[in-house]
């Protein structure tokens, strides 16, 4: 079944480490080989021993509609035509800028960059130039790229100071860093005491990085309260909620306002594209307007752009996408459960608009230790039953999946069916 990716695996794994560019797709918590994919269409993708699944990973959420969607392949054929890059400023980026700040109460200016990594590492560097201070507080168990001031750990108390977790990390750039755990107010106000130096608190506010996890209302306010009382910003990171959750990502959900946002995925439609935004005071501390410099050659790259207004304005203009889409991922959820219930197999679900997740648990998860004390043995099972059958899922428990509107109510059906079966593949 796998025959030609495995040997397109052994012959990367030659010249790339580990045979990948990003390392959760080398599938190293789920065991096998990952397929190699030779093209998308719709809802599907086929790699190279002409295999063909159902995505539910969507290149990770970007893809809202489906691989080559037509709207945004036009978009970017007819831009690419006029160049690919010119590192001076088009029209495409205002227009882009004018979508976002338009839809986000939160978000007076935004800045465009190439990746969410480097939108979150941006946005970390203005909030330290905007409050004049150095601390940050980040939550275990979220994802904001891989700059070394966010590679940390949890030490042994509920808030300590970040030591790094990857070598090539200096432990000078992570002393900075506060750990606190994830829908837990009082960790967080532990931080507060331990320093009075806190220039931000960075939060996914549905996380998508330990699985789907979603903070709740009462701890997100608490935080919108601690950064008021002490001076600091209060950053969401929305690279992979933004756009998806809801049409303004976790705050068409939530009443809480953060101070900067950052922003990605979705806003590519499938290129590479990030972006940070917010408040006007802050904003306008940025280079060239302040002194806070950041730069990126390939920054508003125009073909990435045209996909992003492409898949916006499509967005925009067809609110009830976000209705359908939450139905389809609701009864999606509701099969899994259905079939692991049946096999009398632990699975909690959830579902934030059109992005979905599960774990083999008997209890809900609320942080990234509930989400660690999950079975992933049993995951690991799941996901290669489910792929044998054609259904391409996250190949990590501590990832998140995505519907898109390409996926039909049959597929959705199709995937259901998958799940009883290997479910009952897991309990025989």
């Amino acid at each position: 079944m796998f025959e030609k990716s495995k040997l397109a695996f052994a012959e990367a794994s030659r010249y790339i480490p580990g045979g990948v560019d990003s390392p959760v797709r080398a599938f190293g918590s789920v065991g096998g080989t990952p397929p190699f994919i030779e093209r998308g269409e719709g809802a599907y993708l086929f790699d190279i021993d002409g295999n063909r699944y159902i995505d539910f990973v969507q290149s990770w959420g970007p893809l809202i509609f489906g691989h080559c969607d037509k709207d945004i392949e036009e978009a970017v054929i007819e831009t690419a035509k006029k160049g690919l890059s010119f590192g001076a400023p088009t029209e495409l980026e205002t227009e882009l800028a004018k979508e976002i700040v338009t839809l986000f109460d939160s978000i007076d200016k935004v800045r465009f960059v190439n990746s969410g990594t480097e939108a979150v590492m941006s946005a970390l560097r203005l909030a330290r130039g905007f409050t004049g201070k150095n601390d940050i507080v980040k939550f275990a168990g979220c994802y904001h790229g891989h700059s070394d001031s966010l590679l940390v750990q949890a030490g042994s108390g509920a808030a300590t100071f970040g030591t790094p977790s990857s070598p090539g990390v200096p432990e000078d750039l992570t002393k900075h860093t506060l750990l606190a755990t994830y829908n837990d107010l009082e960790s967080v106000k532990k931080c507060f005491q331990e320093s009075g130096d806190i220039a931000c608190v960075i939060i996914e506010p549905i996380a998508g990085n330990m699985g789907l996890v979603p903070a709740s209302e009462e701890f997100l306010e608490g935080l919108r309260e601690l950064c008021n009382e002490h001076g600091a910003l209060l950053i969401f990171d929305e690279v992979m909620s933004g756009f998806r959750a809801t049409l303004t990502g976790a705050q068409g959900i939530t009443q809480v306002k953060p101070d900067l946002v950052t922003l990605g995925k979705v806003i590519g439609g499938g290129m590479p594209v990030g972006a940070f935004g917010g408040r006007i005071d802050i904003m306008e501390r940025l280079s060239p307007e302040g002194p806070v410099y950041q730069a990126g050659t390939l920054s508003g790259n125009p073909v990435a752009m045209a996909a992003g207004l492409a898949s916006l304005r499509k967005l925009k203009h067809n609110p009830a996408i976000y209705v359908e889409l939450g139905k389809k991922a609701k009864r999606l959820m509701k099969g899994f459960k259905a079939a692991a219930d049946a096999e009398e197999i632990p699975l909690v679900t959830e579902v934030r608009g059109s992005m979905f997740g599960y774990f083999f648990s008997d209890k809900e998860v609320k942080n990234f230790d509930d989400a660690l004390s999950s079975d992933t043995e049993t995951f690991a099972k799941f996901h290669s039953g489910m792929l044998r059958r054609g259904i391409y899922l996250a190949c990590s428990a501590f990832e998140t999946g995505f519907i898109s509107t390409a996926m039909t109510d049959e597929m959705i059906e199709e995937a259901i069916i998958a799940a009883y079966e290997t479910m009952r593949e897991i309990r025989g």
